[in-house]
């Protein structure tokens, strides 16, 4: 049986702050990785992705980490929640054994209680359900469900409506409960609901807790696969299906098999293919990158090889190669499915697939140049600019290595392929990007939390040229993103004195000023117009290197 999360002990937030003001971050990491000196601070190779270069920092001064690289970062909690795979309650409960201290707990729940308790309510009845509905039971037997998978990833069926409301107010649970947690809906005063006559598919999160539902109809429904809504508990866009149950194979064999379909992972499963998962009934997105970094597998996307399949693959393809993650795509023709597969008993074609699926990088490639016509010239130099277009997504050494691919492809020589030099380009943009006198501010403020007020007072974030979304950040509460946690552990930003920062405030605006000058005289406005905006930003300057403040 699911483990029921919502009646769990919560550890008490005096306890976790008590815990927190003992723990050293210094001494935490080093028990993983090893640390050595680098000024005030602590370096290392990330143990969150390949790396030659040391770009990990851990400072004790501020007791957080940040890598420059892959930009994960955060205080002593989180690096043991990421190194671990744990959850936030169990990397807790791991640093208090580490540190011999005794955590205090509440049985008091949080809002989020009642939904748990709703949902696994309502699995409860679609499990005995399935007992007791023959031609679901067929259903899956056809494809080639056996019992012990429909035990393993606890598959239902939902009954009509008034069954499940009916069972729901005979198990005390309130009605708004069953519809905030999505499985019920409201409409023009009628409560019904949102899956009937399907087979159920529960979702968990990566830690276990049952949050929604997938349902596949059985009968003439046009839409062949309902999910459960998003809810306070359930965003599908940072789930996979299957997840809970494949995490430990994914971390001890390095291999995650992506899929489309809930049945793709089941019957995957069943032939013991334990590290496969799907997206649910969405494309990959950005969102799912954390779950699939995670113990750093190769990620094999296996997706049908129909048009639609193609296309999500290429999207797919696109995104993990961008951000490094290795890996390749297996396409299934013939109209089959992975599921079809396992099915027809192919188990050693299917191993043979995941053992060699195509890289993505060549995938992206050929799918690219597949979408163009060769035999004109122009057809071909469209060509060349998408390869080289997203060539330029990726790190200059792979681009070297694959202006090759793509030149074969073309059927041109490598020096034909226009790649920047990228290494150039990026220190260029970097110095043409970054501000001095923008990024002391902003230090300051991050160490001096209790100014912001009185800095707001002079400056805003209108008076930012190259730092406005880390300003805005910082104004946000958002201290813990990566861009500021790079900021804070960038030693060649200097903060500034409190004693010196109104006047220092004010050489800043005299700064911005000049800068709106020489602005207003490239712009193609009337010499009214100019001479107005000039004189106006001059006698802003004056009172400001008077000590005087201004307003806009």
């Amino acid at each position: 049986m699911a483990k029921l999360y919502y009646n769990s002990p919560m550890i008490e937030k005096s306890s976790i702050e008590q815990l927190k003001n003992l723990i050293d971050i210094v001494d935490v990491i080093g028990n993983y990785i090893e640390l050595k000196k680098a000024g005030t601070n602590y370096k290392a190779l990330c143990p969150f992705h390949q790396e030659d270069t040391p770009s990990f920092v851990v400072s004790p001064s501020k007791q957080i980490f940040h890598c420059f690289g892959c930009g994960a970062g955060g205080d002593a909690i989180k690096f043991v929640m990421e190194y671990e795979k744990l959850s936030y309650p169990e990397a807790i409960e791991k640093l208090a054994s580490m540190y011999n201290f005794t955590l205090s707990y509440s049985t008091k729940q949080d809002s989020t209680t009642s939904l748990f308790k709703a949902l696994q309510s309502v699995n409860d009845l679609y499990k005995r359900e399935l007992t007791h509905t023959p031609h679901a039971l067929e259903y899956l037997k056809e494809r080639g469900v056996l019992k012990s998978s429909i035990e393993r990833f606890e598959l239902g069926y939902a009954p009509e409506s008034p069954k499940q409301i009916t069972h729901l107010k005979s198990r005390f649970i309130p009605l708004q409960d069953a519809i905030e947690a999505g499985i019920l809906a409201q409409q023009d005063g009628r409560v019904y609901a949102r899956l009937r006559e399907r087979i159920t598919f529960p979702i968990h999160s990566p830690n276990g807790a049952l949050i929604a539902f997938g349902g596949r109809t059985l009968g003439d429904h046009p839409a062949k696969y309902l999910n459960s809504p998003e809810t306070k508990i359930f965003h599908k866009s940072k789930v996979l299906y299957g997840y809970h149950l494949a995490k430990q194979d994914i971390y001890a064999k390095k291999r995650l098999i992506l899929c489309e379909g809930y049945m793709d992972v089941v019957m995957l499963h069943q032939a013991g293919f334990t590290t496969a998962v799907a997206t649910l009934g969405t494309a990959l997105t950005p969102s799912h990158l954390p779950l699939l970094r995670k113990g750093e597998p190769k990620v094999i996307v296996a997706y049908d090889g129909d048009k639609a399949g193609v296309a999500a693959a290429l999207k797919a393809a696109k995104l993990l190669s961008r951000s490094a993650i290795e890996g390749g795509v297996v396409l299934f023709g013939g109209g089959q499915d992975p599921a079809d597969m396992v099915q027809k008993g192919e188990i050693k074609e299917l191993e043979a697939l995941f053992r060699s699926p195509q890289p993505f990088i060549e995938f992206v490639l050929d799918a690219t140049i597949k979408q163009y016509d060769l035999r004109t010239p122009k057809e071909k130099e469209k060509a060349l600019l998408a390869g080289v277009e997203y060539l330029r997504t990726l790190s200059p050494l792979l681009q070297e290595e694959y202006k090759h691919y793509l030149a074969a492809l073309l059927e041109i020589l490598p020096s034909k392929v226009p790649l920047r030099p990228q290494r150039g380009v990026q220190a260029q943009q970097s110095m043409e990007t970054k501000d001095a006198k923008e990024l002391s501010v902003i230090k300051t403020l991050l160490l001096k939390p209790h100014l912001l007020e009185s800095v707001l007072d002079i400056v805003g974030v209108e008076h930012f040229s190259y730092h406005k979304e880390e300003f805005k950040l910082l104004i946000d509460g958002k201290v813990d993103h990566p861009k500021l946690r790079e900021v804070l552990l960038d030693e060649d930003i200097v903060p500034i004195e409190e004693e010196n920062l109104t006047q220092e405030l004010l050489l800043f605006l005299i700064k911005y000023y000049e800068q709106k000058i020489k602005k207003v005289l490239k712009e193609d406005i009337s010499f009214t117009q100019k001479s107005f905006f000039i004189r106006k930003y001059k006698e802003n300057i004056i009172k400001l290197k008077r000590g005087e403040l201004v307003v806009e």
